[in-house]
């Protein structure tokens, strides 16, 4: 099982979103994603989030707000527990170069627009309107996702 965290950094009504766009054998590839990464040993979810934010883009996020767990289920992936985060809160400047992508300000009405994976609306549409993000389990066969709810994972699915 994978434990990561994704956040979205806020600026002036934009999110910071990456473009993964420089790995070999990226599972994000060509995707427009938030802020993130996995979990290391010994850190907390927020101690994750605020590492990835900084290694990533040059941000030192502070208060990142916690928003609720999505559920990755796949045939082709290792099974991942995601929790999402948002920050407006932050020191520092976006670093030029990023080893995981492209890093973009995109206004957060033109975010649904872009090449994103399709669980991935579902949970940021509720927090690009200001409302709750409920936890969520999202299945894929490859690339297509084939089915989602509300709640965390039904035990006889496991």
């Amino acid at each position: 099982m994978i434990y990561s965290t994704i956040c979205h950094i806020e600026k002036d009504g934009k999110w910071l979103m990456l473009l993964r766009n420089k790995k070999k054998n990226d599972l994000n590839e060509g995707k427009w994603i938030g802020i993130g990464g996995k979990r290391e040993a010994g850190e907390t979810m927020e101690e994750c989030c605020i590492r990835e934010c900084l290694e990533e883009t040059g941000l030192s996020v502070t208060e990142p707000v916690f928003h609720g767990v999505v559920h990755f289920r796949s045939d082709k992936w290792e099974a991942e527990e995601m929790y999402v985060y948002t920050a407006e809160n932050f020191t520092g400047e976006v670093k030029e170069d990023c080893v995981e992508g492209t890093l973009r300000w995109i206004r957060k009405e033109e975010i649904l627009s872009l090449n994103l994976w399709a669980g991935d609306r579902l949970f940021l549409t509720p927090l690009l309107n200001g409302g709750h993000m409920p936890e969520m389990t999202l299945r894929y066969v490859g690339d297509t996702l084939t089915e989602h709810y509300e709640g965390p994972e039904k035990e006889e699915q496991l």
